[in-house]
């Protein structure tokens, strides 16, 4: 029997990136799989080359997407992994809103799909996965505000968890942080980005990277997570070439 047969998995952001190779995985290991994201093109190709993963385009950031989606699918596991590119600039260089783009997009997102799980409910040993970047923990400079909402994102993980155990909810909060990730689209901009400011090239960049994951690397940290008999002590998890390392808080 597959590692996933008989579960039902949203994954919010499951058109591109490491969403999709989420998608990917979970309906490879026998799970139902529901992709969320906002491009319709983008969601019709992965239907297309993915024959049974369902498909669902909506604007994950409005306050009654977690509704309308839970409508379709009330999942047993829900992943969110959705979120906008960030500006690669130094601080000084970046408007406002450039600076605050993933506040109103990754943090937004994961503010209203936690929620609804515990105000909706969803059902006793749901798993909500936060998917969040590895510059959470490290920092990252020439991407103004983006290193503290994908921090946000794991105290938001840390927060629900904590309220879900005082409510008797039942449900598992977790939070993954990938490093940058080199084959994904925000990896490559990332890789340039970086490259470009220090003046190196982009595949000395990458060498200086200690064991850099792909996208398959942080889907295959959420199948582990997600398929474990005991639940883990920590809830916040790094993700690199090696695979997972617990965060100890």
């Amino acid at each position: 029997m597959l590692a996933l047969t008989g579960k039902k998995m949203v994954v919010i952001g499951g058109s591109r990136g490491a969403g999709r190779r989420i998608a990917e995985e979970a309906h490879g290991n026998g799970a139902r799989v529901l992709a969320v994201a906002r491009r319709e093109d983008s969601l019709r190709k992965l239907a297309e080359e993915m024959p049974g993963v369902e498909v669902l385009s909506l604007d994950a950031t409005d306050a009654e997407a977690p509704s309308r989606v839970f409508d379709v699918l009330e999942p047993d596991i829900l992943v969110v992994c959705a979120g906008a590119h960030p500006s690669t600039a130094p601080l000084h260089e970046q408007s406002w809103q450039q600076f605050a783009v993933n506040w109103e997009s990754d943090v937004k997102i994961a503010f209203h799909f936690c929620k609804a799980a515990l105000s909706r409910p969803l059902p006793d040993g749901t798993t909500i996965v936060l998917v969040s970047s590895g510059a959470a923990l490290a920092g990252s400079p020439l991407t103004g505000g983006y290193a503290g909402s994908k921090r946000t994102q794991l105290f938001i993980a840390n927060y629900c968890q904590k309220e879900s155990d005082r409510l008797r909810r039942g449900l598992r909060f977790l939070a993954i942080a990938p490093r940058i990730m080199t084959d994904t689209e925000l990896g490559e901009r990332a890789i340039a980005g970086y490259s470009g400011y220090l003046g190196i090239s982009e595949a000395d960049f990458i060498r200086s990277m200690s064991s850099p994951p792909t996208s398959s690397h942080a889907a295959s940290a959420v199948i582990e997570l997600v398929t474990r008999t005991e639940r883990p002590k920590e809830n916040v998890f790094i993700v690199s070439g090696k695979g997972l390392e617990a965060v100890q808080s």
